[in-house]
């Protein structure tokens, strides 16, 4: 089947749209961090990308369990892993409902995430002595070159978050970026013609290791799509409402919960 057939149905689930330590922060008296608007409530950054029966999870952070019960998922096909820190993984033990029901859970990584949970999920990856109930995962290690899933096409794109390399991914008219910084022109000619971008800008002012939103709005004019949101947002940006009013025609915040169709 070709792959446009397969995108004119393809869904975007925004899981969660929150930076490292979500909003609201722990200990934190921040105006919206307080909020009452559920758009300015955000778990750790996610999305969920479906087409026909088949769900595949970007980033898989501590507030999956809570992601995969709120939406009612009832099965994925696999995880792909932008990078190592704990927002992006950590909640690799949860995905054993899923492994009971599949067997191996298909996981997409780069060498340097891999490496990191093979570290922090010693058991998981174990071959000898395995805990009965321990999550079992069919490793999938990615590089810079396309591969498909289920008869869609998955580019890597590789973007620098202060220093450390990050995978992101474009599926057919959709990519998702996440922990952007910086990102060389090879990497930008890979996001051409893309329809639907989604980008992180997480604050106000300029971070060291993050897209602020001058930052993610001129990278949006740049890279020129029909529609791009912007996710990975911490309490310094902004009420969503607020913040939303002061964008482009185009572009939008994402917030947790949100389906947009490409």
């Amino acid at each position: 089947m070709c792959i446009e057939l397969f995108l004119s149905f393809m869904k975007i689930t925004f899981l969660g749209t929150g930076t490292s330590q979500g909003i609201p922060m722990i200990a934190n008296n921040h105006p919206v961090c307080l909020s009452e608007n559920p758009k300015d409530k955000r778990l750790r950054s996610s999305i969920m990308i479906s087409w026909d029966a088949i769900n595949y999870i970007v980033d898989c952070g501590p507030d999956f369990r809570q992601q995969m019960l709120r939406e009612d998922v009832q099965s994925i096909n696999g995880v792909l892993y932008t990078h190592e820190h704990a927002d992006h993984t950590a909640g690799m033990d949860d995905l054993r409902p899923f492994c009971y029901q599949i067997g191996e859970m298909p996981i997409y990584l780069n060498k340097i995430t891999l490496r990191s949970l093979e570290q922090r999920f010693e058991y998981v990856f174990r071959t000898e002595n395995r805990y009965p109930g321990a999550p079992k995962v069919a490793v999938n290690l990615v590089d810079d070159t396309s591969f498909y899933l289920d008869g869609v096409e998955v580019t890597p794109i590789e973007v620098i978050h202060g220093t450390l390399p990050v995978t992101c991914y474009r599926f057919g008219n959709f990519a998702y970026l996440t922990d952007v910084k910086t990102i060389t022109e090879t990497e930008k000619e890979k996001l051409k013609g893309v329809k639907v971008l989604v980008v992180n800008a997480l604050r106000q002012e300029a971070h060291p290791t993050h897209f602020n939103l001058e930052e993610a709005l001129a990278f949006v004019d740049e890279i020129n799509p029909e529609r791009a949101y912007f996710s990975h947002i911490s309490h310094k940006l902004g009420f969503h409402n607020e913040v939303e009013k002061t964008l482009p025609k185009n572009v939008f915040l994402a917030y947790d919960g949100l389906k947009i169709e490409v």
